[in-house]
């Protein structure tokens, strides 16, 4: 069975910089750049925070038991 993973980068450094290194990190790991969420800040034009998100598809066992998350 294949389920799809979910992964989350939280940076403080948000610069184009950070980003793309961040960008381009994830994807060369097999991660598929997914979105992206920014904190904002009040006392500045640029973002408190980014969180970026990635996705990929995995196989998984059918007969490992389901794991709990509630």
């Amino acid at each position: 069975m294949r389920i799809t993973e979910y992964r989350v980068v939280e940076t403080s450094a948000v610069t184009d910089e950070a980003l793309t290194r961040i960008l381009n990190h994830e994807t060369r790991a097999g991660w598929v750049y997914d979105g992206m969420t920014f904190v904002p800040n009040e006392a500045s034009k640029r973002p408190r925070m980014a969180f970026i998100i990635f996705t990929r598809e995995a196989d998984v066992d059918d007969a490992s038991p389901a794991s709990d998350h509630g």
